[in-house]
């Protein structure tokens, strides 16, 4: 089927659906620095349009994030959101550790012994005095309602364990 045939049998809400689509996705081109840009096989008309519409405001960057939308149209999109993900990949990541050590901690605070045995079981290096010390210090803290200071040692010392 031809590029006209397919765009006759899609109705005008998908249409503008799939360019709203590519201009959000313009739009996140556009927010990228521009070493990650570089990670990209665009079209020198495309890269000109993204580096100035970097330096746009406000109904010009809409009309530029438009521009960009339709130049869009003529890019393998597939390989731009696989590109991206690469790009945001190391840091959801780390965000996802991070959430990983806040479980721990807030576990370990509530009262469940049991977690303790299954930290020290991952993580053979754990130094069990001192993270009893913590944790108990932490719970004493939360309930004489205190500053979450040994929360914060909690923390940290679960995040050097997961880092070695």
């Amino acid at each position: 089927m031809t590029e006209k045939n397919e765009n006759l049998t899609k109705s005008k809400s998908q249409v503008k659906r799939e360019m709203r689509a590519l201009r959000d996705l313009g739009r996140e081109l556009v927010d990228l620095p521009a070493g990650e840009l570089a990670k990209f096989e665009f079209s020198e008309t495309l890269v000109d349009a993204i580096v100035l519409a970097q330096n746009s405001k406000r109904e010009a960057l809409r009309r530029q994030l438009q521009h960009i939308g339709k130049l869009l149209r003529d890019e393998d999109e597939a390989a731009i959101r696989q590109t991206m993900i690469q790009i945001y990949q190391p840091q959801r990541d780390e965000v996802k550790a991070f959430h990983e050590i806040e479980h721990w901690r807030d576990r370990l605070i509530e009262g469940d012994d049991e977690v303790i045995n299954r930290l020290i079981s991952r993580f053979p290096d754990t130094d069990r005095q001192q993270l009893r010390q913590l944790v108990r210090n932490a719970r004493k803290e939360r309930k004489m309602e205190k500053p979450p200071r040994y929360a914060r040692l909690l923390f940290q010392y679960l995040k050097n364990l997961q880092e070695a």
